[in-house]
């Protein structure tokens, strides 16, 4: 009688945990399902010197907002979902036009000092004497002088993709973009961003699928003046700089760079010696990527961003 109680007794313990176990799945499965912001969120515009810039805002939190800037040749729906979505999680997140690209007004800029003033201007129209900013190379260049000329406005920053003035291998890009002429969208995407291994390209394809979800209120293709523009600038920050690496010392801001290892269009080396230069930065290098490994490997890139940010 006794053993038969003591069977109920652990039958009835055992049923309380499984059906425990189950109300914390469903609790923790509804906890960590990612909201679609980038999908859905509206196009809203501010004007700034003069020009209307389309924009979105991606997740409702409080706090310092993250400003996300373009590469060359991207608007607001070339970001990856993956990322965009994963930061908004935790963070306000801005995504963005330049002047000429998209749905924003007036002219891209053709250098580097001239954006990161059109940028700063964009920000302070928002209302904000205090942001974050992650820079997708064009972007990144960007982000750097913005650190340089108004390092009140910022209080961290991401840079992937990236490479100092002068960056080593960046004034190949002519070559490449004749090589791309005659490729279709994903074939440059894929052979732009992402390494020629199985894994990576393969990884490369999931990203390009999600670029493309968004297709109510997507934002327009980057034209060809706006490209023309963006090139001068990327090529005007390639230009040799002797004083590109001493400039980045007085970057006091804590700063996360990641490069992929096969980068071809900025190689690695280029992020390994901005990591030694900037007093406050850490670096990190996925395996077997390219340019945008942060698309690639977009679920750790995501946790150690938002670990960044966070601290």
């Amino acid at each position: 009688m006794k053993t038969r109680r003591i069977r109920q007794l652990m039958k009835g313990a055992l049923v309380l945990a499984v059906l425990g176990l189950s109300v914390a799945f469903v609790s923790w499965k509804k906890d960590n399902t990612t909201k679609d912001y980038h999908k859905t969120a509206e196009t809203q515009f501010v004007t700034a010197d003069g020009n209307k810039i389309a924009y979105r805002v991606l997740g409702d939190k409080a706090g310092i907002p993250l400003v996300m800037i373009s590469p060359l040749g991207s608007a607001m729906d070339d970001w990856d979902p993956a990322v965009t979505n994963g930061l908004a999680q935790k963070y306000k997140v801005i995504i963005f036009d330049i002047p000429g690209v998209g749905t924003s007004g007036g002219t891209t800029a053709d250098n580097i000092p001239d954006m990161t003033k059109e940028v700063v201007s964009f920000i302070k129209a928002m209302g904000y004497n205090k942001v974050d900013l992650l820079g997708f190379s064009m972007g990144s260049f960007i982000s750097q002088q913005i650190a340089l000329t108004e390092p009140a406005l910022v209080n961290k920053i991401i840079l992937t993709g990236t490479g100092p003035k002068g960056s080593k291998g960046l004034s190949d890009l002519p070559k490449f973009l004749a090589a791309a002429a005659k490729l279709t969208p994903e074939q440059v995407f894929l052979g732009s961003f992402f390494a020629q291994s199985d894994f990576s390209q393969t990884a490369g394809k999931s990203a390009y699928e999600r670029v493309q979800q968004r297709q109510v209120d997507r934002d327009a293709p980057v034209g060809s003046e706006s490209f023309t523009n963006q090139v001068k600038a990327v090529l005007g920050w390639a230009q040799p700089n002797p004083d590109a690496l001493t400039e980045l010392q007085s970057v006091k801001q804590p700063v996360l760079i990641v490069q992929g290892q096969e980068d071809v269009l900025v190689p690695v080396d280029n992020a390994i010696s901005m990591s030694k230069s900037i007093p406050n930065a850490k670096l990190i290098v996925y395996p077997d990527a390219g340019h945008a490994a942060f698309f690639q490997y977009h679920d750790d890139f995501v946790q150690k961003s938002l670990e960044f940010l966070g601290k």
